[in-house]
């Protein structure tokens, strides 16, 4: 397989999407993007995820458990008409699960696979022109949004997956220089 665009372009090029052209996501499409992303490296080859797509009418109806959950915590800023259409306005939404280990260490470990995942599926879809905009929102945690997703106890919701392709990309922020945040020790520690 020729390498069409190399792995460090690829890395910094791709950029977060919070605006996607009114252009459907062939189901298959995801499947594949999903099926690349699960190569992430994970403890045991356990691959500790599960997937939730919506799609046309399941994205309305995303809109609409996130705004009545919302609401009814309180935290709700948008009509419901606002949240239907901004739902609605993105081609796919995929929720990432995973089961939640009883051992600490071992759900950190299944946790940090998954972000492996999740930043796997999103370089894999830069790719194809497909962008992605990865959110972890509050309202991911609550138990009554869990139940009225069909995640069950002893899961969790690992993050939100906006995909669609990019009407808008925005410019790359500058990064801090990697030296800044490195500690090197070179000698023996006494």
């Amino acid at each position: 397989m020729e390498n069409k665009y190399p792995m460090s372009q690829l890395i910094t090029d791709r950029r977060t999407i919070r605006k996607f052209k009114n252009e459907a996501i062939e189901t298959e499409i995801l499947e594949d993007l999903l099926q690349v992303a699960s190569w992430a490296p994970n403890h045991k080859l356990k691959e500790p995820w599960r997937f939730i797509i919506y799609k046309d009418e399941g994205s309305k109806a995303l809109g609409n458990i996130i705004f009545d959950i919302a609401s009814k915590a309180g935290k709700m800023k948008k009509s419901p008409e606002d949240m239907k259409n901004y739902f609605s306005s993105i081609p796919a939404h995929i929720l990432v699960v995973m089961p939640e280990d009883p051992q600490p260490l071992l759900r950190e470990e299944d946790y940090a696979a998954n972000n492996a995942l999740i930043q796997n599926f999103q370089l894999a879809a830069w790719e194809r022109g497909i962008g992605v905009f990865w959110k972890s929102d509050g309202y991911l945690t609550l138990p009554s949004f869990r139940e009225a997703v069909g995640v069950v106890p002893g899961e969790k919701i690992v993050a939100i997956l906006h995909v669609g392709y990019p009407d808008m990309t925005p410019k790359a922020q500058e990064r801090t220089k990697v030296s800044e945040k490195i500690t090197l020790i070179d000698s023996a520690i006494n």
